[in-house]
């Protein structure tokens, strides 16, 4: 398993792994945007630190695949 995940690493810093890197990039940067700025709106809204990065969290792990279901690897 560590091989795996070694021999992946190696093909994505190569940029060898993913096909079209800039989209997968946009794709991500714009999840992590979103989350992040739910995660500050949260925050003026006075909840608990945990409960504003659990809510941010989920939000940002449920929007992702739907962000990246066009990824393609090589």
């Amino acid at each position: 398993m560590f091989q795996l995940g070694w021999f992946s690493a190696q093909l994505f810093f190569k940029g060898k792994l993913i096909r079209d890197p800039v989209h997968f990039v946009q794709q991500t940067a714009i999840g992590t945007s979103i989350g992040s700025l739910l995660l500050v709106l949260l925050a003026f809204v006075k909840l608990p630190l945990l409960l504003s990065v659990a809510i941010s969290s989920l939000v940002t792990g449920t929007m992702m695949p739907f962000l990246l279901k066009d990824f393609k690897m090589k």
